[in-house]
């Protein structure tokens, strides 16, 4: 690796070695090392807003000081892994809010449902029916169980995005796999992208398969009649979701919603002993009974004023001009803010830099052609009007646009970064092999030994045991050239392939 103290990256080739480079220089320049809870002091003190999880948007729902209800299970509060009492009680509460069978609380998050909820509906070594853009727990899931996946590929929308997984591929795939066990679907997608859950839960259970819904980023849905019904009511047979993604709940609280009589509720329970810890915290215990009776008390109050203020918002953004946003569609949840950056002097990452270090405004997470802001139902108007300003400013300053000429910065969708993959091994037979790091241009044409994502979303581009393509490398550079995230790699950008020797 090459470079000047006087010229940094402009005197390296190739993006990988600036990402390089880049991390040669944090850790030449890095600071004094930082306090977490001092840091995080400072940060509640900034005017720095957060259109991000978690969705109580650093608002209190009033649950007192943590340090005095941090209790661990002594007489009278009942145990999560065996409940008859207080905890019993909160999850009952739950699983009426959803019209589930039954609710399981969740400190783990959304990960520790997903986990138990496939291995209680697959036996080990099985064929399970997958959506490729789930969240990296279900690969997880498949490794640990050492499952058999069928993958889905969703389908690309005109904006670039992963879209929805049609009833057409669940039936091609099911046609041609009768005996899968399970059918696992993202819905909606990190980007509010909904599936036909309805009809995909009707075919499944037509096949004697059942079917489990990541609804992580859908906690919400179903409290009002501008949001999409919630998958417990639309067939599936388990629905798990992240109330701290979309409603007020601290991070790292979710549910496991099982609905109808499909499951084994008692494999379940088996299944979440495993997985959640054993030492619960009372102070997530206590916020998600909070949260779940605040919707259930205020869901009518709440949920229309927040409408009231997302259609403002998007009625202000009807003024913009080159930036684009998706403000009413059926088949994505207005909740979540997309704007794209297509055919603009500025990219996703650019944008998502200028708001934060200009508007102080934290979005979600950027990718190479969009941003995403999420909004909750604890946002207010004052939050809502700031980001509509900031991207009205920001869109009168764009040089230009596609129809006004210039050279667009490369901006890669969704269709481009997540391609079909060939499978040369299965992801637990990937494991048992040595691996060797070796430079990305060695790595074309050779079997994958981790795995390479984006995080966030956390959705897998490469999985173990499958084949890396130049194409891939190729998408590899221009997502880093960017500064986007991209995980898997060595702490020297190496890629990590089978040694099956």
């Amino acid at each position: 690796m090459r470079f000047s103290s006087t010229t940094g990256c402009q005197s390296l080739e190739g993006s990988w070695d600036k990402w390089r480079f880049s991390k040669y220089i944090a850790g030449k320049t890095r600071k004094e090392k930082q306090m977490i809870d001092k840091k995080l002091q400072k940060l509640s003190k900034s005017n720095i807003y957060p259109f991000h999880m978690p969705g109580h948007k650093r608002q209190s729902l009033d649950l007192g000081d943590p340090y005095s209800i941090d209790i661990t299970e002594i007489d009278g509060f009942d145990n999560l892994h065996s409940p008859e009492g207080i905890i019993r009680d909160a999850q009952e509460r739950a699983a009426q809010l959803y019209g589930a069978k039954k609710s399981y609380f969740l400190v783990n998050g959304s990960t520790c449902g997903l986990l138990a909820a496939i291995s209680a509906a697959v036996p080990k070594g099985k064929k399970i029916l997958v959506a490729r853009n789930c969240h990296k727990a279900v690969y997880h899931s498949i490794f640990l169980r050492e499952l058999v996946p069928i993958y889905m590929y969703p389908t690309i929308l005109e904006e670039g995005i992963q879209g929805a997984i049609t009833l057409e591929t669940v039936r091609e795939k099911l046609e041609n796999n009768p005996e899968v066990a399970a059918v696992i679907i993202t819905s909606p997608t990190y980007d509010g992208v909904v599936s036909d859950v309805r009809a995909i839960a009707e075919l499944v259970h037509s096949y004697g398969a059942k079917l489990i819904v990541d609804q992580a980023h859908g906690a919400h849905f179903g409290f009002e009649e501008r949001l999409p019904e919630s998958a417990t009511v639309q067939g599936a047979d388990a629905v798990i979701v992240s109330l701290h993604k979309t409603l007020p709940c601290f991070t790292q609280t979710a549910l496991l919603n099982i609905c109808g009589d499909l499951f084994d509720t008692k494999r379940v329970e088996k299944f979440l002993a495993v997985y959640e810890t054993s030492s619960p915290s009372y102070v997530f215990l206590a916020g998600i009974d909070k949260c779940i009776r605040y919707i259930s008390e205020e869901k009518n109050n709440i949920f229309p004023k927040y409408f009231n203020y997302l259609e403002e918002f998007y009625g202000k953004l009807e003024g913009l001009e080159k930036l684009k946003v998706i403000s009413s569609r059926p088949d994505i949840d207005s909740t979540k803010i997309l704007v794209f950056t297509d055919g603009c002097s500025i990219d996703g990452p650019k944008l998502y830099n200028i708001l934060l270090e200009k508007y102080e405004i934290q979005l979600e997470m950027c990718a190479s052609n969009y941003i995403l802001a999420l909004s909750s139902v604890m946002d207010t108007r004052e939050g809502l009007n700031r980001l509509a300003n900031a991207l009205l400013e920001i869109d009168s300053e764009i040089k230009y646009d596609m129809q006004q000429g210039g050279k667009a910065p490369i901006q890669l969708n969704c269709g481009k970064i997540y391609t079909e993959m060939e499978r040369a091994l299965e992801i637990h037979q990937a494991d048992e092999l040595p691996i060797n790091e070796v430079e990305p241009e060695q790595a074309a044409n050779q079997i994958s030994g981790d795995y390479i994502f984006l995080y966030p979303p956390g959705i897998p581009i490469v999985v173990p045991g499958e084949i890396i393509t130049e194409e891939l490398i190729e998408t590899f550079r221009q997502i880093q050239g960017q500064g986007l995230k991209l995980h898997g790699l060595t702490e020297e950008g190496l890629i990590k392939i089978v040694n099956p020797s």
